[in-house]
C-alpha cells in the first residue's frame, strides 16, 4: 500500500517565543521542521511528503526542506488547524495514496519504529494513532486551585502524532465535519465518524516543542538519540615540478608541487575520506572516480564540502577532526591556524572542532626522501542512532 506524509506545519508558534516560527527556529543546529520533513522523507514506506505552511513562510520552508527528496511543493493552510488538514488531503488528491499520515510539524523526534507501527495498524484497521497510556495519577480542579476529585487513569492514553488513516476515509470525514470547531485532532473526527481508531504505543521522546523549554528537552532528547562514528583517512600524493603545494585548503610556496588528478591536496583528501569512513558510506575514489574528467584539476573543497553534506543529510554532525601532515618540507606550523580556519569554513564546523598537526618521519622513507607527503585524518560524527 502507497503511504504519504501530510505534516502540519501553519502556525504561528507564537508561545515558543523566538523571532520566527517554532517549527522554523534550530534545534541541534537544523529548523525543527527540517527534521520532522526528513524522518519521513527518508523512511522507506513513505512515497511522498507533503507539508501545509502559513502564509509568507514561502521562504522558511524552502529553507528547511532544501535538498530532501521526496517532498512535495506545499500549500498554504487554513485558519485553524482542521482546515489546513482538510486542504492537505484535498492536495494530496492526486497522489493515488492508500495510507496518509498526519504529523504535527513541531514533532521533530519521531522514530521510525512509530511510523512503521503506525501504518501497520492503520492498513489494518483503517485508522490507527501514536499514543501514550497514562502514567500519572489524574486530579480534577475546582475553584481556588484545589483538587475537586481524582480522575481514574485506566484505560486513558495521550493522543499525539503521526495519526493514520486510509486516505479516502479521512478525506471524506474531514470534508463530513469541516463546520465542526470541537474536534481536537484527526482522531476525534474517525471516532464521530462511528469508525475505529486503534492504539500505537508511542515513544516518549516524540514531544511537541510548544514552549521555549521544550526546546531545551528536545536538545537533550536529541543528544540522547545519538551515536558516535568515527572513520580514518589516509593519503599519500608524490612530487613532480611547480612552485607550490596546496594544503588543508591553503597554498604554500614550495620548490614542488603535488602530483594528483585533482589539485592534490591530501591534507583535505585524508579528511574526506575519514568523514566517508564514519559514514560507512565508499571514498572519494567511489564518489568522484579519477577516470571522470570532470574532476581533473578539481579544488579538494568540493570533496570535503560533498562528505560533510551527507553528514547533514543523515541528520548528524561532525564533532571533531584530526589531521596528521607528514613532510620534511614545506613548514607546516606557519600554516596551521590559516588551514583550521579553511577546513572548519568548508565543513561548517567551529574552529574547536578542527586539528591539524605535522611530523616528519625522521629522514625514513619515502617522506623523508623528500619525493612527497602523507597525511592521516580521523574523524568522528554523531549520527541519528
Amino acid at each position: 500500500m502507497k503511504s504519504v506524509a501530510l505534516i502540519v506545519a501553519a502556525g504561528k508558534g507564537l508561545r515558543a517565543g523566538g523571532e520566527i516560527p517554532k517549527q522554523y527556529q534550530e534545534l541541534g543546529g537544523e529548523p525543527v521542521l527540517r527534521r520532522t520533513l526528513r524522518a519521513f522523507a527518508q523512511h522507506p514506506a513513505v512515497s511522498a511528503v507533503l507539508c501545509v505552511i502559513g502564509e509568507g513562510h514561502e521562504e522558511l520552508f524552502a529553507a528547511a526542506a532544501e535538498g530532501l527528496e521526496g517532498v512535495l511543493p506545499p500549500v498554504r493552510g487554513g485558519a485553524e488547524r482542521q482546515s489546513s488538514v482538510l486542504r492537505g488531503l484535498k492536495a494530496l488528491e492526486g497522489e493515488g495514496a492508500d495510507i496518509v499520515l498526519i504529523h504535527d510539524g513541531a514533532r521533530p523526534l519521531v522514530s521510525a519504529r512509530v511510523i512503521d507501527d503506525v501504518i501497520s495498524a492503520a492498513s489494518e484497521k483503517g485508522g490507527a494513532i501514536a499514543a501514550l497510556p497514562l502514567a500519572d495519577t489524574l486530579k480534577r480542579e475546582k475553584d481556588g486551585g484545589t483538587i475537586e476529585e481524582t480522575v481514574p487513569r485506566a484505560g486513558l492514553w495521550r493522543a499525539q502524532t503521526p495519526q493514520g488513516f486510509r486516505y479516502s476515509d479521512i478525506h471524506d470525514v474531514h470534508r463530513q465535519y469541516a463546520e465542526r470547531e470541537d474536534m481536537t485532532d484527526d482522531a476525534s473526527l474517525f471516532e464521530a465518524a462511528g469508525r475505529d481508531v486503534a492504539l500505537v504505543e508511542d515513544d516518549p521522546s516524540n514531544i511537541k516543542i510548544t514552549r521555549p523549554k521544550d526546546f531545551v528537552l528536545a536538545a537533550r532528547l536529541l543528544e540522547s538519540a545519538m551515536e558516535t562514528r568515527t572513520g580514518s583517512g589516509f593519503d599519500v600524493h608524490a612530487f613532480e615540478e611547480g612552485d607550490h603545494v596546496t594544503l588543508c585548503g591553503v597554498r604554500i610556496p614550495h620548490t614542488h608541487k603535488l602530483k594528483g588528478h585533482s589539485d592534490a591536496d591530501v591534507g583535505m583528501h585524508a579528511l574526506t575520506d575519514a568523514i566517508y569512513g564514519a559514514l560507512a558510506d565508499g571514498d572519494i575514489g567511489q564518489h568522484f572516480p579519477p577516470s571522470d574528467e570532470q574532476w581533473r584539476g578539481a579544488k579538494s573543497h568540493v570533496f570535503l564540502n560533498h562528505a560533510a553534506e551527507l553528514v547533514k543529510k543523515r541528520g548528524g554532525k561532525i564533532i571533531h577532526c584530526d589531521i596528521t601532515i607528514m613532510c620534511e618540507a614545506p613548514k607546516v606550523g606557519p600554516h596551521r591556524e590559516a588551514m583550521r580556519a579553511a577546513l572548519a569554513e568548508i565543513m561548517g564546523i567551529d574552529l574547536s572542532r578542527v586539528a591539524v598537526k605535522a611530523t616528519t618521519t625522521e629522514k625514513l622513507g619515502f617522506t623523508g626522501r623528500g619525493e612527497g607527503i602523507a597525511a592521516q585524518a580521523v574523524a568522528s560524527v554523531a549520527l541519528p542512532a
